[in-house]
C-alpha cells in the first residue's frame, strides 16, 4: 500500500510525459515493494498525491525544476537495497519523462523513502496493519508472510541494539 507524495514544480513536465511518469512510479512502488503492479487490488490502494511547488535554491528561483518524491510504505516493506532501487528507477524515470529539457536531471531529483511504524497507518476508519494490507491483496498466505516478516525485522532489530549495547563506550 504505497503513497507518494509527488512535488512537481507547474508547467514543469509536459501533461502526456506527467501522467507516463505517474504511471511509471506508482509501478515502480508497487514492484519494490514486492507487489504485482497488473493487480487491481494492489492498484486501487497504491495513491499519488501531487503538490505544485514553488521552489527556490539559495532564495532565488530555481534555473531548472527541482522534484521531491517521499514514498510511504508500512513497515517491513523496505529494506537498504530495496530503497536505493527505488531512488534510482524514480530518478531515471523522471530524466526520461523530462527528455533532456533541462540538464543534470540526477542533481534535481530527491526521494525519501519511510516505513510507516506497524499500527500507524489509518484508513476505513481505523487502523490497519501490514498483516491486513497484505491480507486484503494476497490473502491468507500474504497475511502469515507479513507477520513473518514483521517479526523478522523486529528480532534483527533487537539484535542490531543488543550488540550496540555491548559495544563500550567511546569516550
Amino acid at each position: 500500500m504505497p503513497m507518494l507524495d509527488a512535488f512537481i514544480p507547474e508547467g514543469a513536465l509536459d501533461p502526456d510525459a506527467e501522467k507516463k511518469l505517474l504511471s511509471r512510479l506508482t509501478d515502480l512502488l508497487l514492484e519494490h515493494e514486492g507487489a504485482d503492479p497488473s493487480n487491481e487490488a494492489v492498484r486501487s490502494i497504491a495513491w499519488v498525491f501531487v503538490h505544485r511547488p514553488q521552489v527556490y535554491v539559495a532564495g532565488s528561483e530555481a534555473d531548472a525544476p527541482r522534484y521531491r518524491f517521499i514514498c510511504s510504505v508500512p513497515e517491513g516493506q523496505y529494506d537498504d537495497s530495496r530503497r536505493e532501487a527505488v531512488t534510482a528507477a524514480m530518478t531515471a524515470a523522471l530524466a526520461e519523462a523530462e527528455g533532456g529539457a533541462f540538464p543534470n536531471p540526477e542533481a534535481r531529483v530527491w526521494v525519501f523513502t519511510n516505513e510507516i511504524p506497524d499500527g500507524r497507518w489509518g484508513a476505513l476508519g481505523q487502523v490497519v496493519r501490514l498483516p491486513d494490507i497484505v491480507g486484503f491483496v494476497a490473502g491468507d498466505r500474504g497475511r502469515e508472510d507479513a507477520k513473518r516478516r514483521l517479526a523478522e525485522r523486529r528480532r534483527a532489530e533487537a539484535a542490531a541494539v543488543l550488540e550496540a549495547a555491548r559495544e563500550p563506550a567511546v569516550a
